[in-house]
């Protein structure tokens, strides 16, 4: 690249998960990307009211003058009683959120366990979803729980989406860090089923860490590189961690997760247009 030329970035949206600011609230999401420069917001459907109401989310966006890509089912553990407690029932308020919204991308945990009716039907359920609302269903990887030194399947059918049969996958790197999964071997397996992925780094505890990108041993780097070179089409989002940190602690994280992107995005472009 000649010196004082522009640099180039694939057209891959680079979204914030409002989950990375907790404890802040949704609205303080809109607040960091649009400072920092990000594409984009995930919105992670919370306890905070914000997240639920369409009308406040698209005031939001429209003040700061950022879009809304994608919109994450309070599929979790934690959020079991958002939306409801009938499992379809979360899945299609979800839809509908996304669809007032204009979000491309609806985010979705695999069924735990218990949840046996849900779980029989979950794929041809979410297909048949996904043709009638025209929006994806993006099927996150987990993890097995481990207590005690045991692991426990807590998932169904599994947490590994790769030989599930969904359409669309959305890949974790925190969470393969967490399953000592191969997130490369992922992606290529995966090819163009994956359609989102949620951008962070683990270093193989026990624990979900969402760790800043760098800061742990997953092939963060690597993974935005190959999603070049696959002709990749969806959102990157960051999602790590910064409970524990102080407003300026959680600023410079913010900020230092999208630069880790936006420079292997660019140098994957160049790398590619160079080969």
């Amino acid at each position: 690249m000649a010196s004082g030329d522009a640099v180039r970035v694939p057209d891959i949206p680079v979204a914030l998960s409002t989950a990375s600011v907790y404890p802040e609230n949704c609205a303080a999401a809109f607040q960091h990307a649009s400072r920092l420069g990000y594409d984009a917001v995930e919105v992670m459907v919370w306890t905070d009211p914000v997240t639920q109401e369409a009308g406040a989310l698209r005031a939001l966006a429209e003040l700061h003058g950022i879009r809304i890509v994608s919109v994450h089912a309070p599929t979790l553990l934690i959020s079991q009683r958002i939306f409801g407690v009938e499992p379809w029932g979360k899945i299609d308020r979800s839809l509908e959120l996304a669809h007032d919204l204009g979000a491309e991308t609806v985010v979705l945990h695999p069924p735990f366990r218990w949840q046996k009716d849900y779980a029989r039907d979950f794929a041809d359920g979410i297909a048949t979803r996904e043709h009638e609302s025209g929006i994806t269903l993006a099927v996150e990887n987990m993890y097995p729980w481990r207590v005690r030194g045991r692991e426990i399947e807590a998932y169904l059918p599994h947490w590994d989406p790769v030989p599930q049969p969904y359409d669309h996958v959305t890949l974790d790197l925190s969470h393969t860090a967490t399953a000592g999964s191969d997130a490369l071997a992922m992606v290529e397996a995966l090819g163009p089923r994956l359609k989102h992925l949620h951008l962070a780094d683990g270093a193989g505890s026990m624990r979900d860490e969402h760790l800043v990108p760098g800061h742990g041993n997953q092939p963060c780097g690597q993974v935005l590189d190959a999603l070049v070179h696959n002709g990749f089409d969806g959102s990157v989002v960051v999602e790590i961690s910064t409970r524990r940190l102080t407003g300026e602690q959680r600023e410079i994280a913010l900020a230092e997760s999208l630069a880790f992107c936006r420079l292997h995005l660019a140098g994957a472009l160049e790398a590619e247009e160079e080969a």
